[in-house]
């Protein structure tokens, strides 16, 4: 099957434009003054929100039990990652030689590294979600052969 054809073509394009996003980002607020890391800030912030609304939608139409399982069990995830873990997060560092604000700043890399860790997770996941479908595409098995096969590659 040609990636064109493929089935996860527009997913890994939409995967590649994000990583692009994320890298063009970070080096230009890097190299750039707090105006900038702002308006990119405002700009990202907008973008997820706009995600969570098209989520929230697709789940509220949605059809297909099995989607809207998938797509709540994604907005339970924003929800739970959202400033309720910052702020546990900064509770949890916090200690008798660090102000609020130095607590503020530690959590708000130890978050980012968080997230970073977790895409990459993520992309690991999505390798073998993806190379397990291909292969119970491609399978001569049973039906509960290809079942079991998910669970093969992920312990």
């Amino acid at each position: 099957m040609n990636i064109d054809e493929s089935v996860f073509a527009v997913k890994l394009y939409e995967m590649e434009e994000q990583y692009g996003k994320l890298q063009c980002r970070i080096r230009i607020c890097e190299e750039g003054g707090r105006e900038k890391i702002h308006s990119e800030l405002k700009k990202a912030r907008e973008e997820y929100k706009e995600n969570t609304l098209l989520l929230e939608e697709k789940a509220r139409t949605c059809r297909s039990g099995a989607v809207t399982s998938l797509v709540q069990a994604q907005l339970d995830y924003r929800h739970k990652m959202g400033d309720g873990m910052k702020k546990q997060l900064i509770k949890d560092i916090h200690s008798q030689d660090s102000s609020p604000r130095e607590d503020e700043k530690e959590a708000d890399m130890l978050y980012a590294e968080f997230a970073m860790d977790f895409a990459t997770l993520a992309m690991q996941q999505a390798l073998i979600s993806a190379l397990t479908a291909l292969d119970s595409q491609k399978s001569p098995e049973s039906e509960s052969g290809a079942a079991e096969g998910y669970e093969r590659y992920i312990d």
